[in-house]
């Protein structure tokens, strides 16, 4: 991973199943970029740390930030079109805490300014933000062009949601920014 002398950093991994165009997969570019490494092989993966992965149901809060800082953070990277069969298929196959982020606005041009659809990069850097490490969430965006809009798309959700003391006050939030029905949908 790519380091700098601006302070802190978490390791940065993602798990790529190879379901979208390389050209233009955001994990791909930011592994060639140095910001992350790239894993098909789940042997491979840090033994300690969390899973980023939108249908496990626990909010990624701050009682998570020591076992990323001790351990990794580490995105599932696949299409949306596939999303529930590729986290069935990786979720018993790793011990590593399995999060999803509170609510934000893809800044992405595949789904801009839709909630919740993230890319793994747009992923990485809420998850970093979230933990007080923005320059590092701004190195890791720093290679798409709309990385930075993402940043300014949801800086007040991210300045909330950092403050936050725990998952439960993050979820609350969320209600706060975007208008979620009981059952979790916008």
């Amino acid at each position: 991973m790519a380091s700098d002398d601006s302070g802190p950093s978490v390791d940065l991994h993602a798990i790529w199943l190879a379901q979208d165009d390389p050209t233009k997969n955001t994990a791909v570019r930011s592994s060639r970029r140095g910001d992350l490494r790239l894993h098909k092989d789940l042997k491979a993966l840090p033994r300690r740390g969390v899973l980023l992965e939108p249908l496990c149901g626990k909010v990624l809060g701050p009682e998570d930030h020591d076992l990323i800082r001790n351990g990794a953070l580490v995105a599932l990277d696949c299409s949306w079109a596939h999303i529930e069969s590729s986290v069935a298929s990786i979720a018993t196959r790793t011990r590593l805490q399995n999060r999803m982020l509170p609510l934000l606005l893809a800044a992405n041009p595949v789904n801009w300014g839709k909630p919740g659809r993230l890319t793994t990069v747009e992923a990485l850097a809420a998850s970093l933000v979230l933990m007080g490490l923005d320059h590092q969430a701004q190195q890791v965006l720093g290679g798409f062009r709309w990385g930075k809009r993402f940043l300014e798309l949801n800086s007040e959700p991210l300045k909330a949601y950092a403050a936050a003391t725990s998952s439960a006050e993050l979820i609350s939030l969320q209600f706060e920014f975007f208008d979620v029905d009981t059952e979790g949908d916008v």
